[in-house]
């Protein structure tokens, strides 16, 4: 099965597709992750990145495209895949479509209101990439990673104000793969409020 997580930050797309990946056997692969992992592994791709970020521009369509084709064409994503974070734009979703189909673009809709109240709560282990919520999804030991026991931080955007700022550039930027999506049949809504177990219950009837 190979699927699709579009919607806002906050939409509680990665907790969803930590659930779904567990119960179809399916890799959850995000872009933060895979920069993350080629950065680790010095590839050729994860040292230009690397090299970007330092200098704080953004990472190029054609080097994030890359990244992606190679990891979809590992062993584990062969049955299927949960991509989440890519594709941000059309460019990307038209590149995506020449290498891959994809079965269902799921659609989490979520309001603003439940949207800052999450990520306002959000915080992140930077080494392991591993998201918490202090309230939903604490860690184990306060203010610890449960994997690698690095310190928590909530990063600068999840504050109310750039949140704000975070909902209009998606509403501008991603948006409109929405329309792109669902023209082509393959958009499937799911009310993203409530916990992650019911919500990945509705993604679970929209897929089947």
């Amino acid at each position: 099965m190979r699927l699709l997580f579009l919607g806002p930050p906050g939409a509680g797309k990665g907790t969803i597709a930590e659930l779904t990946s567990q119960a179809y056997d399916i890799p959850h692969i995000s872009t933060g992750d895979i920069f993350r992992m080629n950065i680790r592994n010095k590839t050729d791709l994860g040292t230009q990145v690397q090299q970007i970020l330092a200098s704080g521009d953004l990472v190029p369509d054609s080097i994030t495209i890359k990244m992606v084709h190679n990891r979809l064409a590992e062993d584990d994503a062969q049955k299927g895949f949960i991509l989440d974070g890519f594709p941000r734009t059309i460019a990307q979703a038209d590149a995506l479509a020449v290498f891959t189909a994809i079965d269902h673009a799921v659609n989490f809709i979520a309001s603003r209101e439940l949207i800052i109240k999450r990520l306002s709560g959000r915080r992140v282990a930077k080494e392991s990439g591993k998201i918490y919520h202090m309230t939903y999804n604490p860690p184990k030991v306060d203010g610890k990673c449960d994997i690698t026991g690095e310190p928590i931080i909530q990063r600068p955007d999840d504050k109310e104000d750039a949140v704000a700022n975070r909902l209009e550039v998606y509403e501008q930027q991603t948006a409109p793969l929405i329309s792109y999506y669902r023209e082509k049949g393959l958009l499937r809504d799911v009310d993203a409020s409530g916990t992650p177990e019911e919500i990945f219950d509705r993604v679970e009837k929209l897929i089947q």
